[in-house]
């Protein structure tokens, strides 16, 4: 037979913390500002991030070059698939 769970009855001190962040973080999000926002001027944001990634230059929107990270993580992302294609093949196989 199981027996219900049990709820921890510890300090009000955590109780009146978690009310007190609460609080806080609620005061920041209501009082901060929002700047206004800019919209692409031909809506081809799909192009402008394609740019962005590869280090091109596009002209219209200023960003910086993502071509050594997406090259990164490529070829990590390559390792990986390629380690899971070997453990694969280990467990068919028998040998692991």
């Amino acid at each position: 037979m199981t027996t219900r769970p049990r709820l921890y009855g510890g300090s009000k001190l955590t109780g009146i913390l978690a009310v007190g962040l609460f609080g806080f973080l609620a005061a920041v999000f209501l009082t901060s500002g929002f700047g206004t926002a800019e919209g692409f001027a031909d809506g081809s944001v799909t192009r402008s991030i394609g740019y962005a990634m590869f280090n091109l230059d596009a002209g219209d929107i200023a960003s910086e070059g993502f071509l050594v990270a997406f090259i990164t993580i490529a070829v990590v992302l390559d390792a990986a698939l390629d380690g899971a294609v070997m453990l694969a093949k280990k467990d068919e196989e028998g040998d692991g």
